[in-house]
């Protein structure tokens, strides 16, 4: 992995509507990375372990998750991602749900996501919590498994 490897974007979102209003506040901020769009978990975590263009296989990514998929919980797919033995436990978590309960909020945070945001978002500081993980993804050293 290079230090300019660009960073994609995996959005787990089922609902057509906040992923196309998320996509385009994305791209309205002026981030032109890769979205890969998955509506539900069970393709999503293919996606993100096992495909050779995924992030497990081919460097950093950022992860946008709703917590209710028709499949499974977004908190099983978090746990997923930020377990010890992953290769992704460091990867960028994002969540975006309509859920404020205060308990499921923390819960969030304590299995590591990075940001926790209530939809309907706030789209300006949804983007700007983008622009923030991006910037932080692009100068971080990733660095070699070992041999």
């Amino acid at each position: 992995m290079t230090r300019d490897q660009p960073v994609n974007i995996v959005m787990i979102e089922d609902d057509e509507g906040h992923a196309r209003l998320i996509e385009r506040n994305i791209r309205r901020a002026g981030i032109r990375n890769e979205i890969h769009h998955f509506l539900d978990g069970g393709r999503a975590l293919q996606f993100l372990f096992e495909d050779p263009r995924g992030p497990a296989l081919n460097g950093p990514s950022l992860v946008l998750l709703d917590l209710n998929l028709p499949d499974m919980s977004g908190l099983d797919i978090l746990a997923r991602i930020k377990a010890d033995a992953s290769p992704l436990k460091r990867t960028p978590v994002v969540v975006l749900t309509t859920t404020d309960d205060r308990q499921e909020i923390q819960r969030c945070y304590d299995m590591g996501c990075n940001v926790y945001i209530t939809k309907p978002v706030n789209y300006e500081s949804f983007a700007d919590a983008i622009r923030q993980l991006g910037l932080f993804l692009s100068v971080i050293q990733v660095p070699e498994p070992e041999a």
